[in-house]
């Protein structure tokens, strides 16, 4: 039976570098029977290590496994060609370390969508990966819903140096242990933003900006009604509504070459006085609203007062 077009395809996304553990994690998913049902699922292996997968073990036989070893057979056209081929109705990526994610969403055909992202690190390997290709690193946490860190040594390994590497890239990311031992354990390490959330009227700090507009972004309801004041580079453009612009940072999260301004939608009445990189002190109500220049909803900073300002000793806000 042919599957209707308009329908999405729902896309399992496995992460990490060779040898993490995406292998066996996913393996022990497709023995478990009530994820393997007997729903055609197709098994795209975007690089192979030494763990081989056991489809003796499946408790249904509707696993389609498709080797795909070069970057360029990863294309839109060929994805769709052997989805079409086996006539799976879901698709399992074991995802190639080195390719980025944003190659992934780039090809992968219009009808598919990431319904669960799960990334893989070797505990013993990470930190080392985290300093020398930090930015692949921070591209597979960043769309993570839950990080995995295998072979953990507890009591040898500290949690914390991890913990702080995770949450330097997302805070709604979940973080698991897997010991030596077998034994998973969740990270419960409290990490609390460095301003306080319960006032009604919070003072972001220059050093701060990055983490608050993280986390501005991913919450945005928490911050509805709340006065903030912050420092901020001014962005204005004749196309953007009247009495409105752009007030935000350049944000670095981890390499010069991710650099990008982090801007939160603005209305003031006095708007046209501002120029673009211009630094400005801002005080605002933040509404949580449909805006045009998000295309949908996001935070509004309802401007009380802008008052023009010397650039901070740390121009670029950073995580760290």
């Amino acid at each position: 039976m042919q599957m209707n077009q308009m329908e999405d395809v729902p896309v399992y996304l496995f992460l990490g570098f060779l040898e993490a553990g995406k292998t066996k994690f996913i393996q022990e998913t497709l023995e478990d029977e009530r994820f393997n049902n007997g729903e055609k699922t197709l098994l795209l292996l975007c690089e192979e290590g030494e763990e081989e997968y056991d489809p003796t073990k499946y408790p249904s036989k509707n696993v389609y496994p498709y080797v795909i070893e070069e970057k360029a057979d990863f294309n839109p056209q060929n994805l769709k060609r052997i989805l079409d081929e086996c006539g799976a109705s879901r698709i399992v990526i074991e995802y190639n370390g080195m390719w980025t994610i944003q190659e992934l969403f780039e090809n992968m055909p219009v009808d598919w969508a990431v319904y669960q992202t799960m990334c893989f690190f070797d505990s013993n390997t990470f930190l080392n990966y985290n300093a020398n290709m930090r930015s692949l690193v921070v591209d597979k946490i960043n769309v993570s819903e839950l990080v995995v860190f295998n072979r953990f040594e507890a009591g040898v390994m500290d949690e914390v140096e991890f913990h702080k590497i995770v949450r330097g890239v997302s805070r709604r990311t979940q973080i698991a242990y897997e010991t030596t031992s077998g034994e998973v354990a969740y990270d419960d390490i409290e990490d609390p933003l460095p301003f306080d959330i319960t006032q009604d009227e919070i003072i972001i700090k220059d050093e701060d900006y990055a983490l608050w507009y993280r986390d501005m972004m991913e919450e945005p309801e928490k911050y509805h009604g709340k006065t903030v004041h912050f420092r901020a580079v001014a962005a204005a453009d004749g196309t953007f509504p009247k009495n409105t612009f752009a007030a935000g940072r350049h944000v670095m999260t981890c390499c010069v070459d991710d650099i990008q301004y982090c801007w939160i939608v603005a209305e003031w009445s006095k708007a046209a006085m501002l120029e673009t990189r211009q630094w400005i002190h801002v005080t605002a109500k933040i509404s949580v609203q449909r805006h045009k220049m998000y295309r949908g909803k996001g935070p509004v900073l309802q401007v009380q007062e802008v008052v023009l300002t010397n650039a901070p000793a740390q121009e670029v806000a950073t995580f760290y």
